[in-house]
């Protein structure tokens, strides 16, 4: 049976393929799912016991900070902070303030968090918050928290990105957040989806099924030769001439996960742009990207990637809770038309909430994801990129002093964020990194394409501790 995709009806409400709006049962009567709601009211209800309101409470002032980058006299880097409810301003912080609110083991030098995070305060004790209203009484504590914490968790999400609330899914990660994008598409018989050889196997595996017994295809191009040399407009190019007729969707990968090279995607988009200027409207190129390893790096917003869809995880470089994501759309309306792929429990007027996978999740990782977006962009976007940068910058001009280390991450930090690839000459990847660990130290290796040693800094690292990393190689580098 043909799947009928969800549409706006006359009204302007969002409709499934049996023409009801959702949240409506096929006698015309309200669905009983209990994640179904009209929305409003963003405020959690705790309001289960004296006891848990009290604990919420305290437990929100308690962790919270709002953190924004300041100079003190002494030149040093600071933070004005206040709570993160936005009660005020108080102290200063400075990075290694923020590294406390992380319960991280002192002794290790983590420098794998683009595989997962470890939890800052506010986003623990949200957690925490929820865990404690669930298990004293799950079913009120679900039905009442739900639609607004769902609302509240793409309020903060749109904040931070700089759209529509109504553009954002909630998903569980970035593989779910692609499956919900590329097996929605209203791909026809003939289109064609272009992708390119360095993305990971979640974008191909969701691409391949995506095309499946409709008569579309797919086809791979790679965008540079070799990644320490790639080029801006080399990727621009090479993506422009392998657009033909029936191209449809434009898949790409911001930062490759396997060498650490950053797309320039608002150079793609808008020559994508000007190829949809010659088209018909109906047969507009959709720009579709996996933006994980870039979002909670880089300090931009959606419109300045001018793509169409973007699917992240939340719980690497933003320090979300573990087991969620986001995906973005550019334009609310850009949901009609798509086919939801495991059905929605949705809420009136939000497209893409409505498109968010339903079921039962880990709601209280779920409704902490507010927190994380807030403590994230408290402490400033703008200077989170500048450190992770210079955190990277300093174990690329670190690594290149080394006679048998190759560095595959590009030194343009406008074709780089906060990957850095590497090899060792004469020694397996897996090797660099357990001789590591016993040190101390934790790298990753690529689970994909080029099998590279991989150093990752986040916003808990300090130069201190890279400078610990460099040491440490600097035996197997020198030979």
């Amino acid at each position: 049976m043909p799947r009928r995709p969800f549409r706006r009806g006359s009204g302007g409400a969002w409709t499934g393929g049996s023409g009801m709006p959702p949240g409506v049962g096929a006698g015309g009567g309200r669905a009983q799912s209990p994640l179904v709601g009209d929305g409003g009211n963003e405020e959690p209800k705790a309001g289960l016991s004296r006891r848990i309101f009290l604990a919420g409470v305290a437990s929100a002032i308690g962790s919270g900070l709002l953190l924004r980058l300041s100079r003190d006299t002494s030149g040093g880097e600071r933070f004005e902070a206040g709570d993160i409810l936005g009660r005020g301003q108080g102290q200063g912080w400075s990075w290694e303030e923020v590294r406390a609110q992380f319960d991280l083991d002192p002794s290790v030098v983590h420098l794998a968090g683009m595989l997962f995070t470890s939890h800052p305060r506010p986003v623990r004790e949200a957690i925490e918050r929820h865990r404690r209203g669930l298990d004293e009484n799950p079913a009120d504590y679900v039905l009442e928290n739900d639609t607004p914490l769902r609302l509240r968790a793409v309020r903060a999400a749109g904040r931070y990105f700089g759209t529509d609330p109504a553009c954002v899914a909630l998903t569980d990660s970035t593989t779910m957040g692609l499956s919900v994008v590329y097996r929605g598409l209203p791909l026809r018989e003939g289109d064609e989806v272009l992708s390119t050889t360095h993305d990971h196997y979640s974008t191909w595996a969701n691409l391949d099924a995506a095309v499946e017994g409709r008569g579309a295809r797919v086809r791979r191009i790679p965008l540079y030769d070799e990644a320490p040399r790639a080029s801006a407009d080399e990727m621009v190019e090479r993506i422009a001439e392998a657009i033909g007729p029936r191209t449809r969707v434009v898949a790409l990968t911001w930062v490759h996960s396997d060498t650490g090279v950053k797309l320039p995607l608002r150079s793609i988009s808008a020559r994508v742009a000007e190829l949809n200027g010659l088209r018909d409207p109906r047969d507009r190129i959709l720009v579709c990207v996996d933006g994980v390893h870039g979002f909670g790096v880089e300090d931009v917003e959606m419109a300045d990637l001018g793509c169409d869809f973007f699917a992240a995880g939340c719980h690497k470089w933003l320090h979300g809770p573990r087991g969620t994501g986001a995906v973005y759309s550019a334009r609310p309306e850009d949901w009609q038309g798509m086919t939801p792929l495991i059905p929605p429990f949705g809420v009136k007027n939000m497209p893409g909430l409505y498109f968010s996978p339903g079921g039962f999740h880990a709601f209280e990782h779920r409704w902490a994801l507010a927190e994380a977006f807030e403590f994230h962009a408290s402490i400033g976007k703008a200077q989170i990129q500048e450190r992770i940068h210079a955190l990277a910058f300093q174990i690329k001009e670190g690594l290149v002093t080394m006679p048998r280390v190759r560095l595959h991450t590009p030194r343009d930090e406008q074709l780089s964020a906060g990957i850095v690839a590497f090899d060792v000459e004469g020694i397996p990847a897996r090797a660099v990194v357990e001789r590591l660990r016993r040190e101390g130290i934790v790298l990753s290796v690529a689970p994909y394409g080029r099998r590279c040693v991989r150093a990752t800094p986040t916003i808990v690292n300090t130069p201190e501790e890279i400078e610990r990393v460099l040491r440490a190689l600097h035996p197997l580098g020198r030979g």
